[in-house]
């Protein structure tokens, strides 16, 4: 296919499209990693422990991690264009509540009321790329895309820390509004509607109705963000483990026998889909799991402001930002899988530098090891991208695109659950034998226990 002269309207015109589509993709990136510099005073406003504070940061992802899949679908059947701008809305009018909260449970109900706007648009923003852009021109706008993702993920917290010190970190909230003004006028103006226009207008209300795959994704998360103070081996631990596994076989059993599948099972015969899944996944665990640890540790251990300890993560995002354009270019002319697997090395290489962190490492020492994660991002992010949605059946893209970020976002949202759990777990074992040397009563080592 070839591609209009670059001067061309018709080419001006779909790059300002991607900048609205973009925008709000960045809108929901923002909502994702923007909230971990924040919980020091959200903790201190509301008098809130770990579990909930996990809650308020995880009810986000979790929700749009469950809804994606159905999002990508009504993409798909009713238009991707209309569902951006939908999205939009519901992100937009929902962040009122979130800035308004008066208690830690209002903002997690608010977060999670946030992420039913953040699941439409986001495999909608990805799928509405291949029909406006094609060839070298198709992978540099996934590029941007990765770009504004990551970038969003990295440049939260700074923007976190901002301003949670100069306006509150209420204002995280209210920001959303006029960025989704914008984005509603230039979509509007700007976008063309892309659909599926050889579906059924049906939909696996069964799987809907079931919900099983949401019920599964909270079980495995409510197991594993209160296991370390249930403990383990707890009925109700073990029930939500089980749990688990018993509704996600329900959820394949209904997609495999219904007529109109909210997720066509066939997408994951496709061998490079999976692989860039499975990259993807691993990805957004390692990321968010190892930011939302690293800004409580700088703010409660290194003594940082959320100020400083947003702009010591903003290393990261050069090394995003300094590879994102060399994996498209590998991408093009090597395939995905060498700059995926490169980028991945890369990046365990990062991990395993910041694995060593200690509270009298330097700040130069954290910088080095976060551009290190980052440049691995930055090489894996374009290839993935485009190997998910791009290189799918047209008629599939917009489930396709809500499998990739059902893996984005739920992927996220185990990598704090999971890290937070494994380190609960470390400090609870230190703490307890301090604290049964310290000669308290069995009542007040109960109490204690109870706030850890």
């Amino acid at each position: 296919m070839n591609e209009p002269p670059s001067s061309s309207p018709a080419v001006a015109h779909r790059w300002v499209s991607l900048f609205a589509i973009c925008t709000a993709a960045g809108m929901v990136w923002l909502a994702f990693g923007d909230l971990s510099v924040a919980i020091p005073q959200i903790a201190d406003e509301f008098n809130g422990n770990l579990s909930s504070l996990q809650w308020a940061n995880n009810a986000f992802s979790l929700v749009t991690g469950a809804l994606v899949i159905t999002a990508g679908k009504f993409g798909d059947l009713f238009g991707r264009r209309r569902m951006l701008q939908v999205g939009t809305v519901l992100l937009a009018v929902f962040s009122v509540p979130a800035a308004l909260a008066p208690d830690i449970g209002w903002l997690v109900l608010s977060r999670g009321l946030m992420g039913i706007g953040a699941a439409l648009i986001l495999p909608a923003s990805l799928a509405l790329i291949p029909p406006e852009f094609s060839g070298k021109a198709e992978t540099t706008a996934f590029s941007v895309w990765q770009a504004v993702a990551w970038g969003g993920l990295s440049v939260g917290p700074a923007l976190s820390g901002v301003i949670t010190d100069g306006l509150g970190w209420r204002w995280l909230f209210w920001i959303n509004l006029p960025l989704a003004v914008i984005t509603l006028v230039v979509v509007r103006v700007t976008t063309p509607e892309s659909r599926d226009e050889t579906a059924g207008h049906t939909i696996d209300w069964l799987g809907l109705g079931l919900a099983s795959i949401v019920l599964a994704v909270f079980a495995l998360l409510y197991a594993l963000t209160e296991g370390p103070s249930q403990g383990w081996g707890s009925p109700l631990i073990v029930a939500l483990f089980v749990a688990t596994v018993v509704l996600s076989v329900v959820w394949w059993f209904v997609e495999r026998h219904v007529s109109q599948p909210l997720v066509d099972l066939k997408l994951f015969k496709i061998r490079a889909y999976n692989g860039a899944l499975a990259a993807n996944l691993t990805m957004n665990f390692t990321f968010a799991g190892m930011s939302f640890l690293l800004v409580l540790w700088l703010e409660n251990a290194r003594g940082y402001s959320a100020v400083e300890a947003g702009v010591l993560m903003l290393p990261a995002t050069v090394g995003v930002f300094l590879f994102i354009p060399l994996g498209g270019r590998l991408a093009i002319r090597w395939g995905g899988r060498l700059p995926a697997v490169v980028g991945l090395v890369v990046a365990s290489a990062g991990l395993t530098l910041l694995g060593s962190l200690g509270t009298r490492s330097s700040t130069e020492y954290l910088a080095v090891a976060l551009i290190v994660i980052g440049l691995g991002l930055g090489l894996v992010s374009t290839p993935v991208a485009n190997t998910t949605v791009g290189e799918v059946p047209i008629d599939l893209a917009g489930t396709a695109a809500g499998v990739f970020k059902m893996s984005s976002m739920l992927g996220g949202a185990l990598g704090v659950a999971v890290l937070t759990a494994v380190a609960r777990e470390l400090t609870t074992r230190d703490a307890a034998s301090v604290v049964e040397a310290s000669g308290l009563s069995p009542a007040d080592i109960s109490q204690f226990r109870r706030h850890w």
